[in-house]
């Protein structure tokens, strides 16, 4: 009640009319800061417990106590979506005061950005990517529009932490306070972080402020959980009842779903996820766009020949606005029960209405996701829901060994297990050399400051937190690049100017983004066209497209060309990056699971049997305790049990020690196993062998990077000089250490 006396007048009248009782912990935590200190703020807090709240309760109350003179508050979300959610949210809260509200993206009407930038005063919500338009093309303008900033808010810091858009707002963050002369209070919100402290870390990055966590405890007593599996058969047989609820003693409660009344028409598994969803409001996540497409179409087939209601809604991020914000209204306004397929847009917290399910299709890669999906239910007092619909394909009576694991199903227990057991999120990945991002900020602070020297170029954009691990060197030689590719010019006083190459690219509103735009580059295979794809694999790297892998034969960056050839298998995370990575710890839980006998509550009758099915073969063949095994032949698998990097350093390691070794014919499946052909004895003491011939060589990191090697990953990567891009991968996407000390583990099985 302390906290609430202090709240201004309309903030009290704002939480009787919503009939609150008493504040959470997490908004008398976050008041007591940001009333009481100076300090940044990170608010650590689960799905819809307050967050936004928490923070504006106290900033709206010291912005009526002294009224600003510029933008007082720069509130910055990675999704339009999310930021026009926010922005209806505030109008109603803001509506009794004097304190102007504006939103400010590319959706955004001009009239509405013009009487902002008239009479810049209140809260200014935006993307980081308006941010940078306005960074690079109001520069002058800055002080006047953020002279008075006293508070930025970063929203759903776990999306971008990772990933070069949280760079890049740090770039920004560090740009704006040098304009306006000092660094404002930052405050962080997110429900998913699994290292607060190295989040605190990264928000107050280069703000010479303390940054102070929340600690709540408030999280859901219980969640509701379930998980079934299918196998994918032309006529399926696989419908069987489904139990009855039963008490389990813990947070984890069975999800139900209503048994079938017949045989299934469709594939077994989109009939369940079609039940589950029947008379539900349902999100269903897919990890892609073009699984989140075919699903919605499926439904909607399903709902035709049932003769059933089309409820089924889409939202991705290739879909024009208008289109994504009818769903987010149906879904929150409409007394409908609707269903919508989406993928990681609806996965952050616009406010879409109490959600009764959430249904995933495959396992999600990360436990951050699977938390992030799972919270978007259970957001009225209900415990959150999701059932999670695992499908695989039916493995043939002479599939080997690895095609007999139900890999997706382990992955699934595995995400699970690791929150209900430790509480384990993923950290954020670090990135030391992001070598895009370099190339894009200083194109940005040369169109922005105009002609600068060398020295003075190299002393700004070199003291970005971003890249503090950057060398001179580097940067001189991305430098002298960037002029021989006319990105920037020598003027006549020795400066340094944006080159003709470098305002093609700075005129475009595409600039602005620091991910990837939709302009794919586009995939064949001799003369036929496979399709689009959003990035460019090093060559003999594999990605999977039109239902086939393909590995990279050649590359024709300029034409945006990639020619491939088929090979054999499946692959079951999308090409590439980032976002598609899958941490150790969740490939060590995986084992795991193959190991212990539990029955876990939350598997249905099909993933049980299952999951019991992969044991008995596990054992039998011995999976659980070798790791590598001989297939037939010559040919052996290996079972590192590593996350993305680490499993991609060890496949590195086969390939750089393939011709002393006698190793060819090396394949993979994601960062599940290899399999390769040794016609000398030995191969069962593959890791021993390994590490003994790194200890004689001194191997590093960078010895793995051929010198015909130029991975591009990111945006701007195909501006990059190849020797700064090798270097960037050894750092950034490879992990020897972790590789070294999981070979010596292997070793001493």
């Amino acid at each position: 009640m302390d906290i609430f006396d202090r709240y201004a007048p309309l903030v009290q009248e704002f939480i009787y009319k919503k009939g609150w009782t008493a504040l959470r912990q997490v908004q008398a935590q976050a008041a007591e800061i940001l009333f009481d200190t100076e300090d940044n703020l990170l608010v650590c807090s689960s799905t819809a417990s307050g967050k936004t709240e928490a923070v504006f309760f106290p900033i709206i109350t010291k912005l009526l106590e002294d009224t600003p003179r510029s933008f007082a508050v720069l509130y910055i979300a990675p999704l339009k979506s999310l930021i026009n959610d926010q922005f209806e949210r505030m109008t109603e809260l803001l509506d009794m005061s004097d304190i102007p509200l504006c939103h400010w993206h590319g959706d955004v009407a001009t009239s509405h950005k013009a009487k902002a930038l008239k009479n810049p005063s209140g809260i200014l919500q935006i993307t980081p990517e308006s941010l940078e338009s306005m960074l690079m093309n109001r520069s002058s303008d800055i002080p006047r529009l953020f002279g008075d900033l006293r508070f930025i808010i970063l929203d759903e810091l776990h999306a971008v932490m990772g990933a070069d858009r949280g760079r890049q707002i740090l770039c920004q963050l560090q740009r704006l306070g040098h304009i306006i002369g000092y660094h404002p209070r930052r405050i962080g919100l997110s429900a998913t972080i699994g290292d607060p402290e190295g989040a605190a870390l990264f928000l107050g990055q280069g703000s010479g402020r303390q940054t102070l966590l929340t600690r709540s405890a408030e999280d859901h007593p219980k969640m509701r959980l379930g998980v079934e599996h299918f196998f994918i058969e032309p006529e399926s047989e696989n419908a069987r009842p489904l139990e009855i609820e039963q008490n389990v003693q813990g947070r984890v409660l069975p999800v139900l779903v209503d048994a079938p009344t017949e045989n299934p028409r469709f594939d077994a598994g989109y009939e369940y996820v079609y039940r589950c969803c029947k008379g539900k409001s349902t999100l269903v996540f897919s990890n892609s766009r073009e699984e989140t497409e075919y699903t919605t179409a499926t439904l909607r087939q399903m709902a035709a020949e049932k003769g059933d209601e089309d409820n089924f809604l889409i939202h991705h991020g290739n879909l024009s606005a208008a289109l994504r914000e009818e769903t987010e209204t149906r879904l929150k306004l409409s007394e409908k029960k609707y269903t919508a397929c989406a993928t990681v847009t609806l996965e952050l917290g616009v406010d879409i209405g109490s959600l009764e399910r959430i249904v995933h299709i495959d396992a999600p890669n990360t436990v951050s996701g699977f938390l992030q999906r799972l919270g978007r239910s259970g957001r009225r007092g209900t415990p959150p829901e999701m059932m999670m619909v695992i499908r695989e394909e039916l493995p043939l009576p002479n599939a080997p060994l690895p095609q007999i694991i139900p890999w997706n199903l382990l992955r699934a227990i595995a995400v699970i297990q690791l929150y209900l057991e430790e509480r384990f999120i993923e950290p954020a990945a670090n990135k030391r050399l992001p070598m895009s991002l370099l190339f894009q900020q200083t194109l940005s602070v040369l169109a922005s400051s105009g002609e600068l020297s060398p020295a003075a170029l190299a002393g700004k954009v070199l003291n970005f937190p971003p890249f503090f691990a950057v060398a001179k060197e580097d940067y001189k030689e991305l430098l002298r690049s960037m002029i021989a590719g006319e990105f920037i010019q020598i003027t006549e006083e020795k400066g340094l100017i944006v080159g003709l190459a470098g305002e093609r690219l700075t005129n475009s509103f595409k600039f602005y983004a620091s991910f990837k735009d939709s302009e794919d580059y586009t995939v064949r295979c001799g003369s036929d066209e496979i399709g689009t794809i959003t990035s460019t694999p090093p060559v003999g790297d594999r990605f999977a497209l039109a239902g086939r892998v393909w590995e990279v034969e050649e590359l024709d960056v300029p034409r945006r060309l990639i020619y491939v050839k088929a090979v054999k298998g499946k692959m079951e995370v999308s090409w590439p990056g980032d976002y598609g990575e899958i941490h150790t710890r969740i490939l060590e839980r995986m084992l795991q699971v193959l190991r212990e006998d539990t029955v876990y509550p939350y598997l249905k009758q099909g993933a049980r049997e299952r999951l019991q099915a992969a044991r008995e073969a596990a054992r039998r063949t011995g999976i659980t305790k070798n790791a590598v095994l001989r297939l037939g032949g010559f040919t052996y698998c290996f079972f590192p049990w590593l996350g993305t990097r680490s499993f991609r350093t060890v496949r590195k390691l086969l390939h750089h020690y393939a011709g002393e070794l006698g190793i060819s014919g090396i394949e993979f499946e994601g960062c599940y196993h290899l399999t390769f052909k040794m016609e000398k004895p030995g191969a069962e003491a593959l890791p021993a062998k390994l590490l003994s011939l790194m200890e004689r060589d001194g191997l590093t990191v960078y010895d793995l990077v051929k010198e015909s090697d130029a991975p591009a990953y990111d945006k701007y990567d195909p501006y990059i000089p190849p020797s700064l891009l090798r270097k960037a991968y050894a750092t950034d996407r490879l992990n020897l250490d972790e590789a070294k000390k999981r070979l010596s583990d292997l070793a001493r099985w």
